[in-house]
């Protein structure tokens, strides 16, 4: 077992510095989203939707589209605004919206699930690159090897504060994300609302 754990040390670490990189371009993402929504507004948006929809009304899709862009505050949400413009005047388009708002949740909790799992990932990868170098240095105290000691020491305390700034990270970034996306799917109900009526409605 000990064998075991030695083979795992280098891995652990290894995997302990990528789930850092990750979080760190999860943190760079997460601002790039903050800045997208810093005008988000009730106002705005009601005024995009009725815009759209009078632009609907005289059979201008790509104005309606433009509209709505002010308000598109990720890709996806522009993918869903743009599906939405373009199911007018066809047969089952309140079907149509509504799956494609519930595909919109599902790609939203997919997103969630990469910093999700790091709040998980990073402590554990933390605790075993704990772990592993505690046995060698250990046995360098019953040698009296000090260097050896101090060495295992400072590798262990590192990955532990690594693995627990991953974790912390990755929680706030869930939390505020989870937030962010449901507010995406209400401001997307509220627009397919206002142009079709309750989506799945016949």
């Amino acid at each position: 077992m000990l064998d075991v754990a030695e083979a795992l040390r280098v891995p652990v670490l290894v995997l302990a510095l990528i789930a850092l990189v990750v979080v760190i371009v999860e943190l760079g993402a997460f601002g790039g989203e903050l800045a997208r929504r810093r005008r988000r507004d009730f106002d705005l948006l009601a005024r995009a939707t009725r815009e759209a929809g009078a632009a609907l009304e005289r059979g201008d899709p790509p104005a309606a589209r433009r509209s709505l862009a002010q308000v598109s505050w990720s890709p996806a949400m522009a993918g869903v605004l743009a599906f939405i413009v373009a199911q007018h005047g066809r047969a089952g388009a309140g079907d149509q919206v509504g799956k494609a708002l519930a595909d919109f949740d599902l790609r939203s909790m997919r997103r969630l699930e990469r910093t999700r799992m790091l709040i998980r990932a990073g402590p554990g990868l933390g605790l075993m690159g704990t772990l592993i170098p505690l046995s060698p240095a250990l046995a360098a105290l019953g040698e009296g090897d000090v260097r050896e000691l101090s060495q295992g020491l400072r590798v262990a305390f590192g990955i532990t504060v690594v693995g627990i700034m991953i974790g912390l990270v990755a929680y706030a970034l869930s939390l505020v994300r989870d937030r962010l996306y449901t507010q995406d799917h209400s401001d997307l109900e509220y627009v397919a609302a206002r142009l079709w009526g309750e989506p799945g409605a016949p």
